[in-house]
């Protein structure tokens, strides 16, 4: 698990990833977003659009994760919703 967040900072630092939902939201849209790490404490409204949106474009999301781990692995406040944009990327956080 603390495998997972580690990788996700070296995402952002390698560009890889988008957080912030209206940014996820446009990258799963575009097919951009392979992966969706989703804050298990997010408000309802934010996980319904989230995981809707998602599974219309059949995405994985993953809710395994408090807002607070998700924000400290990629060092910015109050992150509910992470996309991962690489393959490449989610091969090593799904191992």
């Amino acid at each position: 698990m603390n495998k997972v967040l580690n990788n996700l900072g070296l995402c952002l630092k390698a560009g890889k990833l988008c957080h912030g939902a209206d940014s996820v939201i446009e990258g799963i849209r575009s097919k951009k977003v392979k992966y969706v790490f989703l804050a298990n404490d997010a408000a309802d409204n934010t996980k319904k659009k989230i995981t809707d949106k998602a599974k219309f474009y059949s995405v994985e999301v993953n809710e395994e994760f408090t807002s607070l781990e998700l924000s400290n692995a990629i060092g910015k406040s109050g992150r509910m919703v992470i996309g991962i944009t690489d393959e490449n990327f989610l091969k090593i956080l799904k191992k």
